[in-house]
């Protein structure tokens, strides 16, 4: 057996930048294997070095870095040293470097950096003497006090933005750019006491431990609670660490001939061709993506620095073509020089996703394959929510950049405790900051929508929110945010907390009240079609939806699943239709005892005579079949299954508490209801303290006679029916529950004896009905074998299955336990929203081959709502069923997904 500290210590755990590439992402993450592409493209790219992910999944686990970690470090920082002709920390010209978290998978500000480390009392006065401009350096002291505090020594940084806050009105300085020499040098005076006073040591001076800590922080960052909460969020697994990227500082803050910026190939909210991008005068990095400056856009920094965007603009193009996509980029000049600092595949909006896919096909740089590829079920399902109705009433409150599409309706919430809070109860809020930091991310996640009166469309805001899909709004600098006194003011108005307000990501515009919304585009295509959808958008939206119809249809010629949905009525069914479903799954024929019909059943329940029952059940069976002619009549041609009754039936009677209490006063009154009396015998017959494991599915069918034959004699007829009026009636039942095959026989034979029966009579003698059974307990699963001989078709009910797997009653369990689980890593998301690989999916892997053994040529589908969750569809490819199936509003979801699922497949991607 290996032991992993050995490995460790023998391991390569330093890269220069010169000997990586993009294809080590694994091991030296993605900005680290992003920075070592750059250099092979010869761009200019400031050199340094990657410590691995290897390493930080050492440190994290051993508490300490490995022993050859701490030399292979110093022989990088020599290498680096030597190629730069300066040394960390020297008191006359020092090399400064900057240390950056780059986990595998884009985190974006969920992790920690410093910059500036190798800077103290003493090469301070070095660097102001070297770049001859005395405010810079202090200015960067102050930023690395800043930074290494609140990172590495943990401390609030509110305690350092209150100082600077008031270092800047001493000043007279409206933003950090005004501030003198001799204020930021009294400001580090001041950083540096509240390090010592929080931290219990002082700021270090030795350049070497400053670097050595700042890296064993960002390893640490990578179990933060933001980043944990992240990575839940965008199921990332939690074991893969983070790389550190040391790099030579470049400088942003050199004065006005000097900056930074953020840049897109493409836009990432709207999907436009063109750069977009922020910039900052006299600034460094995080100042652009904080958000707490509002920055100039490119076309700005274009008449500022022509050179040096004519560069950029060149190496943009570059960076596209290489990577053959959206690419997101992070530089600096430095007094005219360009620098590139990263670049990775850039975070892009649902809109942004599909429409970009298309034009790079029609660019010859990708294929329809890997357009498809590109694009997400996700993305699909956030372009089917409701927008705002262009035509309702409204009162404009403000407009801001629009960062992230969509249509976001909420009570106005000024801090993320508060956002978690009130959506918990059920509320949709509207998270409204000045600008949002890291700790935000808890209340980005609970909020519908996200407003910030500062930031571009590259601040944290922005890039988090667009990665999410959630709704924002930032930069709309009209609005006075008063976090404290909890109230937003805009002009007349002033709104508290609490308040509605409705953001529209789209155009930026902030309205008081709720307002009106409507189908999206892409739903008004999907159900009416793309000639309509075309019609009635706007030459964006019209791209946007130009370009799901191409991919959508690329996705139905190249699936093998196919996709039903989950309806119970005709309406449902023709919903369903237009959404592109090829059949119905799962027809819940409970849901057609409700409302006036609840009393027919009430009457079965309390049948004492043989004649009563047969009397409720002659009076539902014309019912029944009047659902079933109009159900298949929507889906003609299609397949139909219908699942026998399954709910307890305790739920069609009245409560028992209330019922006991009214027969209760009834009786002390003297004047007891009969009917009332019955009742309550009845409800106190069949009452059990866990249903959901009682009497019902095929138990029904077996202890309340006539029940199942009435729903299958008014299936039988119904498709008679059809066929009949010229119709092709496809219709399949299902029988719910089966544990045991002998129970499967049992109503089976009581199935097949009614269908022949009906087309003994000539009206169903064409009429072929298969007969199978839901896979929804684990003992299901184990006797596949079995059950096969009596099911003509497998489907399974992965909600139910996932209950009794884990032994949770969902309703219990999410709103107590989940969130715990999911803080604790016993699972990253929960197993009723993404199937349970290992748990529910083996049992399913062990259902389809051993049913296949027994019925080679068995039907097997899945009827749960899994059937529409993206990663759920590509384990069901792969473990080679027939067909999902899912509600009607999921069903594009699923097509799109189903295809991609078999490109993953002939990829490699989509194994088990």
């Amino acid at each position: 057996m290996v032991n992993p500290r050995s490995s460790a210590q023998r391991a390569q755990l330093v890269f220069d930048f010169s000997d990586g590439s993009r294809e080590q992402v694994d091991l030296l993450g993605g900005k680290g294997a992003n920075l070592a592409e750059m250099t092979k493209l010869g761009l200019p790219v400031p050199p340094g070095f990657t410590i691995t992910t290897e390493a930080c999944r050492y440190y994290l686990a051993q508490g300490e870095e490995p022993q050859s970690l701490r030399v292979q470090v110093t022989m990088a920082l020599r290498r680096l040293e030597d190629q730069l002709g300066r040394r960390l920390g020297d008191v006359q010209d020092p090399l400064l470097v900057s240390v950056r978290s780059g986990a595998k998978f884009s985190m974006p500000g969920m992790m920690e950096t410093v910059l500036n480390v190798g800077l103290n009392d003493y090469s301070v006065k070095g660097l102001a003497e070297a770049a001859k401009d005395e405010r810079f350096a202090w200015d960067s002291y102050r930023r690395l006090v800043q930074m290494f505090g609140r990172t590495v020594l943990d401390i609030p940084g509110e305690l350092f933005e209150e100082e600077l806050s008031a270092a800047k009105q001493r000043a007279g300085a409206g933003t950090d750019v005004e501030m003198p020499a001799a204020e930021l040098r009294e400001l580090v005076e001041t950083f540096k006491q509240i390090c010592a006073e929080h931290s219990g040591r002082e700021f270090p001076q030795d350049p070497r431990e400053q670097l050595d800590m700042a890296m064993r922080a960002v390893f640490t960052s990578w179990n933060t609670e933001r980043a944990r909460i992240y990575r839940r969020r965008e199921r990332i697994p939690h074991d893969l660490g983070t790389a550190v990227n040391i790099c030579a500082m470049v400088f942003g803050n050199l004065g006005d001939t000097s900056g930074t910026g953020v840049c897109f190939t493409r836009d990432p909210a709207t999907g436009k061709q063109g750069a977009y991008g922020d910039y900052l005068v006299n600034a460094q990095g995080e100042d652009v993506v904080s958000g707490i400056r509002n920055t100039l856009s490119l076309e700005d920094f274009a008449r500022l620095d022509p050179a040096s965007h004519a560069e950029l603009s060149q190496i943009m193009r570059r960076l596209e073509t290489h990577y053959r996509d959206l690419c997101d980029i992070e530089f600096t000049v430095e007094r005219g020089k360009l620098w590139m600092l990263q670049t990775r595949v850039g975070k892009r909006t649902a809109a942004a996703a599909f429409r970009i896919a298309t034009q790079l096909i029609d660019e010859r740089l990708i294929t329809e394959d890997e357009a498809l590829h590109r694009v997400t079920g996700d993305q699909l399902g956030q372009l089917l929510f409701p927008q705002f109705d262009a035509d309702a009433e409204r009162t404009l409150l403000t407009r801001g950049m629009a960062a992230s599409p969509g249509a976001a309706v909420g009570k106005l919430v000024f801090d993320s405790a508060t956002a978690v809070a009130e959506a918990a109860r059920g509320e949709n809020v509207i998270l409204c900051r000045r600008e949002t930091t890291p700790d935000d991310l808890a209340g980005m996640v609970a909020a519908a929508g996200v407003l910030t009166s500062r930031g571009g469309k590259t601040s944290h805001a922005a890039v988090v929110a667009r990665g999410m899909g959630r709704t924002c709004v930032c930069g709309a600098e009209e609005l006075d945010i008063d976090a404290e006194a909890r109230t937003l003011t805009v002009g007349d108005n002033r709104l508290a907390e609490g308040d509605v307000v409705s953001i529209d990501g789209t155009t930026g515009e902030v309205f008081a009240g709720t307002l009106a919304v409507v189908a999206s585009p892409v739903v008004n295509y999907l159900e009416l079609g793309l000639d309509h959808a075309l019609a009635a958008a706007d030459a964006d939206t019209a791209d946007v939806v130009r370009a799901v119809d191409r991919l959508l249809r690329h996705a139905d010629r190249t699936r093998r699943l196919r996709v039903r949905a989950n309806a119970d009525t005709a309406e449902d069914a023709g919903r369903a239709r237009v959404m592109g479903a090829e059949g119905i799954g799962l027809c819940r024929t409970e849901h057609m005892f409700l409302g006036d019909r609840r009393v027919l059943i009430e009457r079965l329940i309390l049948a004492e005579t043989d004649g009563e029952r047969e009397t409720a059940l002659a009076e539902l069976l014309p019912l029944q079949r009047a659902d079933f002619v109009a159900l298949l009549t929507a889906m003609d041609g299609l397949p139909v299954t219908i699942r026998l009754l399954d709910p307890p039936l305790h739920e069609f009677l009245p409560d028992r508490t209330e019922l006991a209490v009214k027969v209760a006063v009834a009786r002390a009154n003297g004047g007891a209801d009969a009917a009332d009396e019955r009742l309550l015998a009845a409800v106190e017959r069949l009452h059990e303290s866990n249903p959901m494991m009682g009497l019902r599915g095929v138990r029904l069918g077996l202890m309340v006679p006539g029940l199942y034959s009435m729903q299958v004699r008014a299936i039988t007829e119904a498709a008679a029916e059809r066929l009949a009026a010229g119709g092709t009636p496809v219709v399949e039942i299902m029988v719910p529950l089966v544990a045991s095959v002998m129970e499967l026989h049992l109503i089976r034979d009581e199935i097949d004896g009614i269908v022949a029966e009906v087309a003994g009579n000539g009206e169903g003698a064409a009429l072929h009905i298969p007969i199978g059974t839901m896979i929804e307990l684990p003992r299901a699963a184990l006797t596949a074998r079995r059950i096969a001989e009596a099911a003509e078709f497998f489907s399974f009910g992965t909600n139910d299955l996932t209950q009794t797997t884990w032994g949770f009653s969902r309703d219990d369990v999410e709103s107590s336990i989940f969130a715990a689980y999911l803080d604790k890593g016993v699972f990253t998301v929960s197993p009723f929203e993404s199937l349970d690989r290992d748990g529910v999916g083996a049992l399913i892997r062990t259902a389809v081959a051993a049913g296949r053994e027994t019925r080679p040529g068995i039907k097997l589908g899945v009827c749960g709502e899994h059937g529409g969750d993206p990663d759920s569809v590509h384990f069901f490819h792969a473990a080679d069923l027939d067909y999902v199936s899912c509600s009607p509003f999921r069903v594009p979801v699923a097509r799109l997904e189903s295809g991609r699922a078999a490109l993953a497949a002939e990829t490699g991607d989509g194994a088990l």
